[in-house]
């Protein structure tokens, strides 16, 4: 920025703000200028009226320049192209159609108008437009070139006998003058061009921060209201307006308007009559729903700070009770689970020493009665190792370690060493199936993590099937990008009640089950980025859980160079 100036001396490139403030100024001084003409040509008239008429030169060069003002003032093309690049040129036709013909002209009226009349004021105007639009440099050279006007309208009054002391002092003031106006306009402009510019940028900055503040409340979780004493809501996040059931798309709620927020309405008189003693209460209200159903909802409330002007705000923050008893069980359940894994491990060093004991004196006692007691000794030392395992397989911190399989394989093996295991015959008759859509079908998972979740589910089929050929059926097929591996127990359907907690911890129908088979399952898949539902078959006759596996990406072929 040019000192003195209100735009950039031959800028490279021009901002968007820059044009339109010196658009709106350019404007304004043409405007000024048509004005000025027009009150030239008035003065004449005024002046043959109630004196001598004016000379008719004078009156010609006041009518051409009240012409030339009003025309540049209200044709647009006649100023296409006026720029604060093409003003700071003296060799600009548009520095010359604006200043330069104003000089020239008031010039010329100052020194051939024989009445006496002083239009050396009028050099003003150019002056002012100059300190304004253009580099203080010109400014000054505009002023210079008024006040040699005036000196030369002086020396033209020798040839008419004037007084050319008089004319030569009047000259000097007035050009002092003009220079003065010169220097404090082009000071006051670029003050405000530095204002203007800080505005500007705090208004930019105001802007990026109300777009992130509408961010980060329109992304939140919680409910957000804003609230003001008449009960106008003036702002709602789509969390609030999901657990209020309010209309997308409206701006300006009124709480009162509806009878199902009235203990929103209540809880905000409260508030309002409490004053900085109810600000950050929590308050639990009743919303009603349709179908005679009720929400619990959690609010606290804050109030912005009231300054001088401003209007105070109650700020609402809305939660929903079961979202925070839920958040609250996840919490108590992760605490659990980092203790359980706490108390497997120092479980797990002398559960191998009672293993080991107990061997040893089951050799001991081999054919005697204490035979029964050391064989019931090992069962339930079995059992406590695999509730150990099973509490240190979902230790939370652990990293995954996904890599690509080869999951036909795997699941044929894992079938295969299963059907070994339990004992379940093969043939026609036999209570087990397996069917592969394709060899070579691969999957991202751990190799370890996919046969426990496999063999977990193929228990739990096998525990609540049939007993007909053909009860428990293990599929893998590829389905579109992924892989479904799907093992089907047929049987009663699942009931509704015990269906909502069949992936929750510690929970289990049998009297001796851990609760923690499906939970696992759950927690591996996820881990790797798989997926686990529990679905009724399609035909009405068994249960499904479908484990759908992530496949690779394809790698795509490198172009022959």
């Amino acid at each position: 920025m040019v000192p003195g100036s209100w735009f950039v001396e031959a800028p490279p490139a021009e901002p968007a703000e820059s044009s339109v403030a010196f658009d709106r100024l350019y404007r304004a001084f043409l405007a000024a200028r048509a004005a000025l003409g027009l009150a030239l040509i008035g003065a004449q008239l005024i002046a043959s009226v109630l004196s001598a008429p004016p000379a008719p030169s004078t009156l010609a060069l006041s009518a051409s320049y009240a012409a030339a003002a009003v025309a540049l003032w209200l044709l647009p093309q006649l100023r296409r192209g006026a720029s604060a690049r093409s003003l700071a040129r003296i060799s600009s036709p548009h520095w010359w159609s604006a200043v330069g013909m104003d000089l020239i002209l008031f010039g010329v009226l100052h020194a051939l108008d024989p009445s006496g009349v002083n239009y050396g004021a009028l050099f003003v105007m150019p002056v002012l437009m100059a300190a304004v639009l253009c580099p203080r440099r010109l400014a000054l050279a505009t002023a210079a070139m008024a006040t040699l006007g005036l000196l030369a309208a002086a020396a033209w009054s020798l040839l008419s006998g004037v007084d050319v002391g008089l004319k030569t002092t009047q000259a000097g003031l007035v050009g002092s003058g003009l220079f003065a106006v010169s220097l404090l306009a082009g000071e006051l402009s670029a003050r405000l061009a530095r204002e203007e510019k800080a505005a500007r940028g705090s208004l930019a900055l105001a802007r990026q921060q109300e777009s992130l503040n509408r961010l980060v409340i329109d992304e939140m979780q919680e409910g957000v209201l804003v609230v003001d004493r008449r009960g106008r809501v003036r702002a709602m996040n789509p969390a609030a307006r999901a657990l209020l059931c309010a209309a997308d798309g409206e701006l300006s709620w009124q709480l009162r308007g509806r009878a199902d927020w009235q203990a929103l309405v209540q809880a905000l008189e409260r508030a309002y009559a409490g004053g900085a003693t109810s600000a950050g209460t929590e308050i639990d209200v009743a919303l009603p729903l349709d179908g005679g159903v009720t929400r619990s909802l959690r609010l606290r409330l804050r109030f912005t700070r009231q300054r001088e002007g401003s209007e105070e705000l109650c700020v609402m923050f809305v939660e929903d009770n079961r979202a925070l008893l839920a958040r609250t069980r996840q919490e108590k359940l992760a605490a659990m689970g980092r203790v359980s894994v706490g108390i497997a491990h120092e479980i797990r060093n002398p559960l191998a020493a009672i293993a080991q004991a107990n061997a040893l004196i089951a050799e001991d006692v081999a054919g005697m009665r204490a035979e029964q007691l050391t064989r019931m000794v090992a069962s339930n030392v079995q059992r406590l190792k695999r509730l150990v395992d099973d509490v240190t397989e979902i230790a939370p911190g652990m990293q995954p370690d996904t890599q690509a399989l080869d999951v036909s394989t795997l699941v044929h093996e894992t079938c295969v060493d299963w059907v070994v295991v339990n004992g379940i015959e093969a043939g026609a008759t036999s209570r087990f199936r397996l069917q592969i859509a394709a060899a070579g079908l691969t999957g991202l998972f751990d190799a370890e993590h996919l046969r426990r979740v496999l063999v977990n589910l193929l228990d739990n089929a096998q525990r609540h099937a049939d007993d007909g050929a053909g009860a428990i059926r293990v599929s893998l097929q590829r389905q579109g990008d992924a892989l479904d591996l799907v093992v089907r127990s047929a049987g009663a359907p699942v009931p509704a009640d015990v269906e909502r907690h069949l992936f929750e911890p510690f929970f289990s129908t049998r009297s001796r089950g851990s609760g923690l088979g499906l939970y696992i399952c759950r927690e591996l898949c996820e881990r790797h980025g798989a997926r686990i539902e529990f679905r009724r078959a399609a035909d009405a006759a068994a249960n499904e859980f479908c484990v759908r596996l992530r496949t690779p990406k394809p790698i795509p072929e490198s172009e022959p160079t």
